[in-house]
Parts: C-alpha cells; sequence; structure tokens
C-alpha cells in the first residue's frame, strides 16, 4: 500500500531578525548612504522549529501528536499541509489534503452565511459543483434556518462555529489534519456535532491530529508521534508512547 505521506529527516528552519536588521528607518538610512548589509554584517539567526522528523502514513493511519506547548506540533500540521516547506531533507505529500487548523478561516461579516458556505468551501478546496451538491444539507445540519439568510456580523458566537463547523465538515479528505478538536458552540449541538465529526475522520484515509486530551488520542489514533523542541522523542503504539510521555512531565 502506497504512501500518502512521507518525510525523510525533515527540518524546518525560520529565520530571526534582530531590531535593527528589522527597521525600515535604519534601512532607508543604510540606502542613502550606498550600504548594503552582506550576510555577515547583518544578524540573521535560524532557529529550528523542526528537526530530524522521518515517518510515513498510510491508507488507515491515524496519528496523534502529542508534546509541550511549543513541541512543533502546530508546525507540524502546517509542513504536512503545505504551508510551509522544509528546508532540510525530503517531504511527499498525495491526494486531497485538507487542513481544519482555523475552521474560520475565510469568513466574511458582510457575507450572508449561504454566501459564507461557498466562499468557505472553495478555501477548502471543494468544487462550485461539490459545494452545489452540499450547500442545503450543510444549512440543515447548522439549524439557522432564515438566519443563513443575514450577514454574519449579525450571528452570535454560538452561530458563527456552527456555520464554520457544518462547512468545515463537509469536506471528504484523503488526508485530514486537525489542530484540537473543533469546539462546536452550546451542549444541545454537541452530540450531533460529535457524531458528524467522526463520520468525517471515518471518511479520510489518514488523519493527523493534534490534542492535549489523551482519551482523545487513544480513542482516535493508531499510532502516536512525541514531539520534544521539534524533534521526534518517540513514535509508535499510542499507550505505549503516551505512557512515557505523561511519566516525564509529571
Amino acid at each position: 500500500m502506497s504512501h500518502l505521506i512521507d518525510l525523510k529527516d525533515v527540518g524546518v528552519e525560520f529565520p530571526i531578525y534582530d531590531a535593527k536588521s528589522r527597521s525600515f528607518k535604519s534601512q532607508v538610512a543604510n540606502l542613502t548612504r550606498g550600504v548594503i548589509s552582506s550576510k555577515k554584517e547583518s544578524s540573521t539567526v535560524t532557529v529550528k522549529s523542526l528537526d530530524g522528523l522521518t515517518f510515513s502514513l498510510k491508507e488507515g493511519d491515524k496519528l496523534g501528536l502529542i508534546g509541550n506547548n511549543g513541541a512543533g506540533k502546530s508546525t507540524l500540521l502546517k509542513l504536512l499541509a503545505g504551508i510551509y516547506e522544509p528546508t532540510s531533507g525530503t517531504i511527499e505529500r498525495k491526494g486531497k489534503i485538507v487542513p481544519l487548523l482555523d475552521i474560520a478561516l475565510g469568513m466574511d461579516d458582510d457575507s450572508t452565511g449561504y454566501q459564507n458556505i461557498k466562499l468557505c468551501g472553495l478555501l477548502l478546496g471543494m468544487t462550485n459543483a461539490e459545494i452545489k451538491s452540499k450547500i442545503e444539507e450543510i444549512a440543515c445540519f447548522t439549524e439557522l434556518g432564515d438566519y443563513l439568510n443575514l450577514p454574519i456580523r449579525v450571528y452570535s458566537t454560538g452561530m458563527r462555529v456552527r456555520l464554520a463547523f457544518a462547512v468545515s465538515t463537509s469536506v471528504d479528505p484523503d488526508v485530514l489534519l486537525l489542530d484540537e478538536i473543533i469546539g462546536t458552540g452550546d451542549a444541545s449541538f454537541l452530540n450531533k456535532a460529535k457524531k458528524r465529526f467522526e463520520e468525517l475522520q471515518e471518511r479520510a484515509k489518514v488523519v493527523v491530529l493534534s490534542s492535549h486530551d489523551n482519551n482523545v488520542i487513544l480513542k482516535t489514533c493508531n499510532k502516536v508521534l512525541w514531539l520534544e523542541g521539534g524533534k521526534p522523542k518517540m513514535i509508535g503504539d499510542p499507550e505505549e508512547v503516551l505512557n512515557k510521555y505523561m511519566d516525564s512531565v509529571i
């Protein structure tokens, strides 16, 4: 079975500039003096956010990401999504990758609920035909009724979450990327949302989930990657890796 995700010794670095090199005033002054800074003269340094990552995921794999804040989990999800590219090593991605890292991304306050369904659907990679075939089901799931004809600036926070959740969970991904379990607003909506969320994960061929909830990791994943300082500390059986991780933080 071919791999949908394949990383080999992957690293991601970000440049950090000192205040002097960032200063627009300083850059203008240098230009007027005819000064061009060389790499040696600049104070640019790089920070490794990820380093030495090697793993692959095939159809049926559900990978949980664990580690302290700043361990590199969100950076890895963005790398898998194609938002970042590796600065060392290689990565291969196959199939339709859907990152649900911010479900409200792309929503427009001045557009109606229906218009936002179309807009967010396009941002998630759906075609116009797919959106058209799903729009009524999405609308029904939100339970927002006539509010869908109004601009979402009049929506409460809970109504916005319902709309964003309904659209984002209507996709059909090959690879699904999740940063924490998505909140869904009021309690009356919760059970319905949980079922829909589980159905989304079942439709995906591969799931990568970052969560601080160990129960969610154990229930969802067949393998776990423990990140520490951007490096892989351990990867393997969820219960075994989680036990080692919990022992380290106690």
